[in-house]
């Protein structure tokens, strides 16, 4: 009986629940599979099901027309303007994407109702007969914390992880400025993109070099701005210097600025007439003007220090918290041991502040390998670059893309190289949610 029970669900769905005499589960189950059949049939024609073969599966249902354009991204192109019927073969992608999203969801429940109406039948035949109201009152003290977060977990599979998947996607077709829906269809073309950024040598060698300076500079950005940082907490704890507490104040100005501001201020003031140079020039410091943003060394170098004024009150603060947590036992300590003032700091105070300090490091490199606002604001990913392709000398990763994406429409590129970047960014941030200790004592 439990077997059939279960057969009967699964060709309509809560008759089994009936059969188990919890005719108001059942009715919600049969309702679910209504809405499903419903979906399918209102959203499109017939004409399939007929044999005739103009209308195909273009005009079929919801979940068909969705599988088949996801599969062959459309069949017919819009010729010319008196073209009525064509394909777009994105929207279709991104349409299949959904249906295929949509119909898992189904799927789940449809096996939710066959398990349920087999394990309905087991409590009957163990003398365990459930009534619906009692199920739905356990169900909700059970499971009261998955049903809460139901609905946010559906917004986030259709706002976040539909348009990654399709992101993903867009990286295994040609869509690029060759190919542009309706007018040409977009087609699949496997890992040929990935193969062309390795194969093609002028793609091969921009990937690299601009990954190798994409690395140095998420490094040196961070590293840079955290030595600062922590030097100018050290100094305004300093014995020795009056009103700290106004310094730091003075100190968390550039923080406090909004950095699209700050940045483009600094491009203004870098430029070959800025004030910079201007300043330089009058002081008798330099005889002809500093090529800041115009050189490739002097524009990465510009990247660095700009980043250090926006990037270390970020450190300063939060060093200067973890100094005043560090119990003074310790350095009184060390002076009994003789310790002299290098030594406390480098026995007492560094220990603590790294171990404290080292989840935010690699944090703040992850973010710094992905800074778009900085490279876009600052210098355009700039100056031109005849050995890269597409690219600037002070072009990371996400710059290019962007490049690529807006300036160049190469889609199936920029994607590709997202996929790469989301590795590796993936990667660094698992490695070190691994080390924190939240995550090893759970």
């Amino acid at each position: 009986m439990k077997q059939l029970a279960a057969v009967c669900s699964a060709v309509i769905w809560g008759s089994g629940q009936c059969l188990n005499k919890q005719k108001l589960k059942g009715l919600l189950f049969f309702i679910l599979q209504l809405i499903f059949v419903g979906i399918e049939l209102l959203t499109g024609s017939l004409a399939v099901l007929t044999g005739r073969a103009e209308p195909a599966f273009r005009n079929a249902g919801f979940f068909t027309k969705g599988i088949w354009g996801l599969v062959t991204l459309g069949e017919i192109p819009r010729e010319s303007s008196k073209t009525l019927v064509y394909d777009h073969s994105i929207m279709l992608m991104l349409a299949g994407i959904i249906s295929v999203v949509v119909l898992f969801l189904f799927i789940l429940l449809w096996i939710w109702n066959i398990a349920d109406a087999y394990r309905g039948r087991k409590h009957i035949e163990e003398g365990k007969h459930i009534s619906s109201i009692d199920y739905f009152r356990i169900l909700w003290s059970s499971a009261f914390e998955y049903i809460i977060i139901t609905p946010g977990m559906l917004l986030v599979i259709f706002i976040s992880i539909v348009p990654i998947v399709f992101a993903i996607l867009v990286a295994f077709t040609n869509y690029n400025a060759n190919f542009i829906p309706p007018r040409r269809l977009v087609e699949w073309t496997g890992v040929e993109t990935f193969l062309n950024i390795v194969k093609i040598k002028i793609w091969g060698a921009t990937f690299v070099q601009i990954f190798i300076w994409t690395v140095i500079w998420a490094f040196l950005a961070t590293f840079s701005s955290y030595i600062f940082g922590f030097l100018q907490a050290l100094f305004i704890r300093a014995k020795a210097v009056k009103f700290p507490k106004f310094w730091r104040s003075i100190f968390i100005l550039p923080w406090a600025v909004p950095g699209i501001v700050s940045m483009m201020v600094f491009r203004t003031m870098l430029n070959q007439e800025g004030a910079f140079n201007k300043i330089l020039l009058g002081a008798g410091w330099i005889t002809e003007a500093i090529p800041f943003l115009s050189d490739p060394f002097w524009a990465r170098l510009s990247l660095v220090v700009v980043n250090v004024w926006l990037g270390f009150p970020y450190f300063m603060a939060l060093i200067s918290g973890i100094l005043i947590t560090i119990p003074q036992e310790q350095y009184e300590a060390a002076q009994i041991d003789g310790a002299n003032v290098l030594q406390q700091f480098r026995v007492v105070t560094l220990p603590a502040i790294l171990a404290s300090t080292s989840p935010q490091l690699l944090m703040n490199v992850t973010f710094n390998f992905n800074n778009f606002n900085m490279i876009y604001f600052l210098t355009g990913g700039g100056p031109p670059n005849p050995n890269f392709q597409m690219a600037g000398s002070t072009d990371i990763l996400i710059s290019w893309i962007f490049k690529l994406t807006l300036d160049q429409r190469m889609y199936n590129y920029a994607s590709a190289l997202s996929i790469l970047i989301f590795v590796i960014v993936a990667s660094v941030s698992t490695w070190n949610l691994l080390r924190t200790r939240a995550f090893k004592e759970e």
